[in-house]
């Protein structure tokens, strides 16, 4: 082991012990709530993370308090809000949003321990160096949407495959979600012999002007990717499949409810809910790196056959059956 990395480790193992020696003293214990969106555009994410808290033992009001940091969709102020974070000395941050919102944290401390919620690897943006003992001060939760986008393809193919052309629409704002995403797409693509168009968007401008370059391109089905934005931005992004006429498939639940054909993911609220409770064990004395990072095994597909229907599609047997849920 170089000289470095055991001064770095050294001082990692001493503050760990501090961290639970305060927690002992019986202060109400802080956390951090770093988020790019809003109260409004993430209910279910608070309410996962909260559940999960509450497993470990901690009720926010009762034995925790929580300062929340909302960028409001202005991923470029998650810099400067997780510096905030650390200014108040909270106990632990809790990170979401993607890379954006893990690595702000990350570089805004490296004592202060981090639970992260990230859509897809997090070796492919070098979060962390390994998945089972993660470094220092930093663990928490993965999606695996680099997987969903792939099978997302598989399906859609599944479901005409006549297709010869298929969109996949990724957040610009997470260019190491991004591209393992476009890797995995393009894998997907080349197995099936189809076309693969590759479009980015991050605003409501863009995420229009890119619905129209599918329409000049005539394209035959879209994949959605798993950035946060397709969150924000979902009713528009279902509303603007709906007037192109493009069949879609969805990382989040929410989509195929409110309207778009069908949704493929892991389910969103588990994997919040595992970084409440790494949250909470780490408020008890664990540390980061004793704790592997999780990977949400729970997929879902839904499928809602009202937009089946007025697209003039007839889903197959075998799809039907593979479905968790199909909305009449």
């Amino acid at each position: 082991m170089r000289r470095r990395e055991f001064i770095a480790g050294l001082a990692s193992a001493v503050a760990w012990p501090e961290v639970a020696r305060a927690q002992q003293a019986g202060a109400t214990p802080v956390i951090g709530f770093l988020s790019p969106g809003s109260p409004e555009t993430r209910p279910a994410t608070l309410a996962a993370v909260r559940r999960g808290l509450a497993e470990a033992g901690f009720v926010e009001g009762q034995n925790i308090s929580i300062q929340y940091r909302w960028a409001g969709d202005e991923t470029d102020r998650l810099e400067s809000l997780a510096a905030e974070l650390v200014r108040l000395n909270v106990r632990v941050i809790i990170a979401l949003g993607g890379e954006r919102g893990a690595l702000a944290a990350k570089a805004a401390t490296s004592s202060i321990p981090i639970v992260f919620g990230l859509a897809g690897d997090p070796t492919d943006i070098d979060l962390v160096q390994r998945l089972n003992r993660p470094d220092r001060n930093l663990t928490g939760a993965s999606t695996l949407s680099n997987e969903m986008v792939a099978k997302s393809i598989e399906l859609l193919h599944e479901l005409i495959p006549s297709v010869t052309d298929i969109a996949v629409l990724v957040d610009q704002a997470y260019p190491g979600e991004t591209r393992a995403q476009v890797e995995e797409a393009q894998k997907a693509a080349r197995f099936l012999g189809v076309r693969l168009l590759v479009l980015s968007a991050h605003t409501e401008n863009e995420i229009e002007a890119a619905f129209a370059t599918m329409a000049q391109e005539r394209v035959g089905g879209l994949v959605v990717s798993g950035g946060a934005t397709f969150i924000v931005q979902n009713r528009q992004v279902v509303a603007l499949a709906a007037r192109y006429a493009i069949p879609a498939t969805y990382p989040y639940r929410e989509s195929a409810v409110s309207g778009g054909l069908m949704s493929y993911a892991m389910s969103v609220p588990d994997a919040w809910r595992l970084i409440g409770v790494y949250a909470g064990r780490i408020l008890k004395g664990e540390t980061p790196s004793n704790l592997p990072v999780q990977q949400a095994t729970k997929i879902e597909l839904i499928i809602n056959m009202q937009t089946a229907k007025t697209l003039g599609l007839t889903f197959p047997i075998t799809l039907l059956a593979l479905a968790d849920e199909v909305i009449e």
